[in-house]
């Protein structure tokens, strides 16, 4: 079973109703014991990193995520979810879980900040989560920070909003979209989709 994690931020109901469509089981949930029995992760986020790391930990949950790490079951953040995982970000300055080692960064641009609305993913090396989805595919974003990963070579598609930022990273068994896959019409469904492969087929990225 594929569950998304309920910590109190993220479009949890649209998620769901992506894999609804697709045929999909999911749940919600911010039950430890069943995130901890789920086949794949889905990690949303909506919001402040501040309020996300507080909820996690409140509810006790980073350490959930972590355990699930170590056991290798894919994880899916997806926009401020993906943020999370990384060792530091300067919303509010603010220790996120660490899984990936780099910052998150706001954009130092003269565009309006946040970007809202649909942007080009442009891939820069193979990536399982972008399988069957063309080089500079459209997908929506909303978003005034970005991931910037220390180890650039899980780093799978760049966006370009005055500056190349990191949109798509995938490390293992630990996945990252700076979009929204669910309100990304037939290429954010196929990403859904090659994600519950891998989930299901038990691989993971290197």
């Amino acid at each position: 079973m594929i569950t998304i994690v309920d910590y109190g931020l993220g479009n949890l109901g649209s998620i769901k109703n992506a894999f609804d469509k697709l045929n999909i089981n999911s749940v919600i949930s911010s039950s430890a014991k069943e995130i901890e029995k789920a086949t794949g992760i889905i990690f949303p986020g909506v919001g402040a990193a501040g309020a996300g790391m507080k909820n996690l930990r409140e509810m006790g949950l980073d350490e959930i995520i972590e355990s699930l790490i170590r056991v290798e079951k894919p994880l899916l953040g997806i926009c401020l979810g993906m943020q999370l995982f990384m060792s530091f970000s300067e919303e509010g300055n603010v220790n996120c879980l660490n899984l990936i080692n780099g910052n998150v960064r706001r954009f130092n641009t003269k565009f309006k900040v946040p970007q809202t609305g649909w942007n080009q993913v442009k891939k820069n090396r193979a990536s399982k989560l972008l399988k069957g989805i063309n080089n500079n595919s459209n997908f929506y974003f909303v978003n005034s920070y970005y991931c910037d990963p220390f180890d650039k070579k899980i780093v799978k598609g760049v966006t370009e909003y005055g500056q190349t930022f990191c949109s798509v990273f995938e490390k293992k068994n630990i996945f990252g979209v700076q979009f929204h896959p669910e309100k990304s019409g037939e290429n954010g469904s196929q990403l859904l989709k090659n994600f519950t492969d891998i989930v299901y087929e038990n691989t993971t990225c290197s």
